[in-house]
């Protein structure tokens, strides 16, 4: 793996990192609350907004299974998605000046069905920017993984998209690294009982990687899916910056800096230092 391009951004981005609870299989009515909760990203100076993984659905395994057509956004072939039902957030967007990264369910042009990333441009144009690579349990029954990863472009800053499961492996935010990301965006669903896994991998994606972290999370729900918030920042150390309650809607606003992304990548090399393996072979030693 080669060494990440050396170009740093030339000025600070302001995210936000959203966690709000969803209505099960209300697409239009889940993008005017995500068209809300932009407009607050917005005015408090966010040029990017990150919302949770499935939000246009929420995450309903019985809904989504009982209702593919009316849960799922069709991509074209180029991966653009035209469905009136998203007309408000894309208002948002241009109105804020603001790009999106929400998660919805994907109709492919070939049939697939995937856990994806919508990215919604400050122009008001939708993209599937991402399918989720790493599928979780029972997502299996109902979708199919994505076989590529994806870096956003936003105001010279390289941001790599992850979803949830992927943000467990730290190969998958290698990756992203090893594409020149500064920043990794991970719309999530975590349910209630897991906080010390949330919490944890993805300070780590950004301190194995030297690179900013933006997860979002739904909250609310009933069990089995019953969601956790705890929507963060971390920065390229691994500190959390910014962190959501455990319930409630938020609305993170932070800026990342990319003179500390610079500062930390000198002071940290594991980028530059890494080996291209591990070896060959491995030696075992009798104790």
């Amino acid at each position: 793996m080669t060494p990440p391009p050396a170009t740093l951004p030339s000025a600070p981005l302001t995210v936000a990192a959203v966690q709000a609870e969803p209505v099960p299989g209300d697409v239009a009515g889940n993008a005017a609350a995500a068209a809300r909760l932009v407009a607050r990203a917005a005015d408090a100076g966010a040029r990017i907004a990150v919302l949770p993984e499935l939000f246009l659905t929420a995450y309903h395994p019985p809904t989504l299974a009982a209702d593919p057509a009316g849960t799922d956004v069709v991509a074209a072939g180029d991966r653009t998605v035209d469905d009136p039902r998203l007309a408000p957030l894309s208002a948002a967007a241009v109105a804020g000046g603001i790009s999106v990264v929400i998660g919805a369910a994907v109709r492919h042009p070939d049939g697939r069905r995937t856990i994806s990333s919508l990215v919604v441009d400050r122009r008001g144009n939708v993209r599937a920017g991402y399918d989720k690579q790493q599928l979780w349990g029972d997502e299996r029954e109902l979708f199919v993984p994505g076989t590529r990863g994806a870096t956003l472009l936003v105001d010279g800053w390289r941001l790599g998209l992850g979803i949830c499961y992927d943000g467990c492996f730290p190969e998958h935010g290698r990756a992203a690294a090893a594409d020149g990301a500064h920043g990794y965006l991970c719309p999530s669903g975590y349910v209630v009982g897991s906080e010390h896994r949330r919490d944890l991998y993805y300070a780590a994606r950004a301190l194995d990687n030297t690179m900013y972290v933006v997860f979002a999370n739904s909250v609310g729900g009933t069990d089995p899916w019953r969601f956790n918030g705890g929507a963060a920042v971390h920065d390229p150390e691994g500190r959390t910056l910014a962190r959501g309650a455990d319930t409630g809607e938020e609305v993170l606003v932070v800026t990342l800096d990319p003179a500390q992304l610079a500062a930390t990548r000198a002071a940290h090399s594991m980028l530059l230092d890494r080996l291209p393996d591990q070896g060959p072979t491995r030696l075992s030693l009798l104790g």
